[in-house]
């Protein structure tokens, strides 16, 4: 009975958010802009949080306004309202960092703070920077590429976790992560090759072929991204990065798959 009361809040809460998500991409560029900018904010906050169980003090509004300012940045130069030039001003914003460090006595170790301050940074907003050059990819905003890559990374979630819980018996990574097995992965793999090939039918941005490889990346970038915020979690000595999100813990939790997926998409969608 419990299980499946858990099971019951995990799909209302990942109903309720993907159904956010979508219709945000969906709507419109701003209300694209508007959703995700929240998440990457709160996602960020969340780490920054988190660190500090280790008494790392890593000042954590003005990562987190770096981070939302470099999510803004990036919108407004895709979308042609800025030039790429302004993307120099988050550089010396970012090193004020140093300047504030300096007066702080009572910081014993300010290096280490200054590094956990970057990591909130490249580890967490920069992913989130990145997806504007995914929903610009065209030139302008389409939500396709997107909606797609993250209909395929739910679809390999919710693949691996059903097939893992049937019929998992290999463990896939077991002093990180003791639940994942290899079993679920391939399951999740094989769906989400199945749904890329199902999407690339009414999605045209992409053809058969590029869906199916973003499908890989996802299925091979995504396992790692779980895994390595996994090994974080694991290095504060937690269960979930936080609880706002019922039945799935915080926002890192929700999100560690596009995170580490996403750097890897866009290098294929530029380069290849």
């Amino acid at each position: 009975m419990g299980r499946f009361s858990e099971l019951y809040r995990r799909l209302i809460s990942a109903l309720f958010g993907a159904t956010v998500i979508v219709s945000a991409l969906i709507y419109g560029e701003w209300a694209y802009f508007g959703v995700f900018l929240l998440i990457c904010f709160f996602a960020q906050w969340e780490f920054y949080r988190l660190v500090r169980i280790q008494s790392y003090i890593p000042i954590r509004l003005l990562g987190v306004f770096i981070g939302s300012t470099l999510f803004v940045l990036s919108f407004l130069i895709e979308k042609g309202i800025l030039e790429y030039k302004y993307y120099v001003a988050i550089f010396p914003l970012a090193s004020v960092v140093f300047l504030i460090k300096l007066y702080k006595k009572e910081d014993t170790n300010p290096f280490a703070n200054i590094a956990m301050f970057y990591l909130g940074i490249t580890y967490v907003a920069l992913p989130f920077t990145l997806i504007n050059i995914i929903v610009f990819f065209h030139g302008t905003y389409g939500y396709q590429i997107m909606l797609g890559l993250l209909v395929i990374i739910w679809a390999s979630d919710t693949g691996a976790y059903f097939v893992g819980s049937l019929f998992g018996k290999t463990k896939l990574f077991e002093r990180i992560s003791p639940k994942k097995s290899w079993e679920g992965s391939i399951g999740g793999a094989l769906i989400s090759v199945a749904i890329a090939w199902g999407i690339s039918y009414y999605y045209t941005d992409l053809n058969l072929l590029e869906w199916i490889i973003v499908a890989l990346i996802v299925v091979v970038a995504g396992t790692y991204g779980d895994l390595v915020e996994s090994l974080f979690k694991r290095s504060m000595s937690i269960k979930d990065s936080g609880n706002i999100i019922p039945g799935h813990g915080g926002f890192l939790d929700r999100f560690d798959s596009l995170i580490l997926a996403v750097p890897f998409i866009v290098v294929f969608l530029k380069l290849f």
